[in-house]
């Protein structure tokens, strides 16, 4: 039974952060049309943080309740997840192929995220100062992405098209302002429950709050996106599906932990940091060597979806016989 109750509230809580994270991105992107931002703009920056906020809003209350393992366990993992999981399953069910510019440009731009948050997380603890640096990067990739979004070329670009199709339907002014703000309200509540249940189910396995945010909650919150992968790769845009899980990699590390440290700075076990940076790193590399390291053409088949998925079972397992 003490294990029942918090597995039943963590479905409903994933549920209610899927559903309201989609009512969210859909008032949000009306609103932005209403006030004559670009399609393409929208896409890349509404719709892009949109999918990140589940992760965004689980982090920061996690780190207010004074459980920074859950906090920086759903940010590393999300991203272990949006590779290993979410781009492995896509690739089995169907091969990728990576066409953009706009994506060749971005894949530096993760790397160097990456980076940065290392140095940060050197010590082991984000501080308020960490926060806001993060949160700075945060800033200036959006100025970044609002100024490519303006190129010649980037309205020419294979996902620039894409990213038009895909956008959730217009929508009259007074609704889309209603369902901004009913899916906030939502997700703010689905994720307090999501963190209070989180802790109740590592107590009662046994396992530690990181365990439970690398895995069940980084999971959980990283579902919306596996279906949304699948979805735009059988319809033919391959890379939106990889746009996208690049984009919440890159939110997942500047906004997540960015909010969380500067919001309630936090510190972790630092062995546990160590092993699970750099696995997140190891992930995030995989997927830019696969797709345009020596003799690759943009290209994700089968094979690799393969070894990216048995990769991230492997350390699911991993964490639940190690328990910390």
């Amino acid at each position: 039974m003490e294990f029942l109750l918090p597995a039943i509230v963590i479905v409903t809580g994933f549920v209610a952060l899927a559903w309201s994270a989609d009512r969210f991105v859909a008032g949000a992107s009306a609103v932005a049309r209403q006030l004559g931002v670009s399609p393409v703009l929208i896409g890349l920056t509404v719709v892009g943080i949109g999918t990140s906020l589940p992760e965004m809003l689980v982090s920061t209350i996690a780190a207010l309740d004074g459980t920074p393992g859950v906090a920086l366990g759903n940010a590393l993992g999300s991203n272990i997840a949006n590779v290993g999981l979410i781009l492995g399953i896509t690739a089995l069910v169907m091969p990728i192929a990576m066409r953009s510019a706009v994506l060749r440009r971005e894949y530096p731009l993760l790397l160097g995220v990456v980076g940065l948050t290392a140095l940060l997380l050197a010590d082991a603890r984000i501080s308020r100062g960490d926060g806001l640096v993060l949160l700075a990067a945060m800033a200036g990739v959006l100025i970044w992405m609002g100024r490519t979004a303006r190129r010649a070329d980037h309205d020419a670009d294979i996902m620039t098209r894409e990213i038009r199709q895909a956008l959730p339907a217009p929508m009259p002014l007074r609704q889309a302002v209603v369902w901004l703000v009913v899916g906030l309200v939502v997700l703010l509540i689905s994720a307090r429950l999501l963190v209070i249940s989180a802790v109740a189910l590592a107590q009662a396995l046994g396992v530690s709050d990181l365990v439970i945010g690398l895995t069940i909650v980084a999971v959980g919150t990283s579902l919306p996106e596996l279906a949304a992968a699948i979805s735009s790769v059988r319809r033919g845009e391959d890379d939106l599906a990889i746009g996208n899980i690049l984009g919440s990699n890159i939110f997942n590390l500047l906004a997540v932990l960015g909010i969380a440290g500067a919001i309630a700075p936090f510190a972790t076990d630092g062995a546990s940091l160590a092993r699970d940076y750099a696995i997140m790193s190891g992930f995030m590399v995989a997927i830019v060597a696969m797709g345009y390291g020596p003799g690759r053409r943009g290209h994700l088949d089968r094979g690799e979806g393969a070894i990216l998925l048995a990769a991230f079972i492997a350390y699911q397992v991993m964490l639940f016989l190690g328990g910390s």
